[in-house]
């Protein structure tokens, strides 16, 4: 099948990108781990002795960098409804976490653990049609904000990439609500073009 031309733009860009390329040659499961790099560099938002949920997980990057930080005996659990390759010392859950015996399967692995940290760098599959993928974008950013409010400890921090469009400004003032600290950041990895951004809050209430 004959590609598109907006197909053949994408993996020209792909390929050439210089993350994709620093990723490769570090070993780096996704580029995506750099957004997380950079955001961590700035806000600290994780630390040793934090247990750390990471939602949509696959490939694993975000894990990835996420057990580098913090501690042998503290936990990240990754969830996805896709496969993701083991990552040593990362626990994964592979289902649709809006489901009980998957929130229920999260708890047990966590043996009476707070979480300290819920990630989110959820997407949906693209259509074309901005206005559908703009809807299912806010919907798994509230999916991920419900999860989030369930089962992070007094002040845990919510990190959730959302794109910027219908929707956008009602699902920023929902997070408000819930805690005392929201900012917005655009990491460098994401791409100028994209509407990509990362909501950030801190201080669940």
């Amino acid at each position: 099948m004959t590609r598109s031309k907006s197909s053949n733009q994408w993996l020209h860009e792909h390929f050439n990108d210089e993350y994709v390329k620093q990723a490769q040659a570090r070993g780096y499961r996704s580029r995506a781990i750099f957004k997380l790099m950079e955001i961590q560099e700035k806000d600290k938002i994780i630390r040793p002795g934090m247990n750390v949920v990471d939602l949509g997980a696959a490939p694993g990057g975000w894990s990835q960098y996420v057990r580098q930080i913090i501690g042998k005996q503290d936990k990240i659990i990754a969830l996805d409804i896709l496969e993701m390759e083991p990552l040593e010392g990362v626990d994964f859950i592979q289902g649709d976490f809006r489901e009980e015996a998957v929130l229920n399967q999260l708890h047990e692995m966590l043996d009476g653990e707070v979480i300290n940290v819920v990630l989110s760098d959820m997407a949906p599959n693209l259509s074309g049609n901005k206005d559908a993928d703009q809807a299912r974008a806010i919907y798994l950013g509230e999916l991920a904000l419900e999860t989030a409010v369930n089962v992070l400890a007094k002040g845990g921090t919510f990190l959730v990439k959302m794109f910027q469009g219908v929707g956008f400004d009602a699902y920023h003032n929902e997070v408000k609500k819930s805690f005392s600290s929201v900012v917005i950041r655009k990491p460098k990895a994401s791409r100028p073009r994209s509407t990509e951004v990362y909501i950030l809050a801190k201080g669940f209430k």
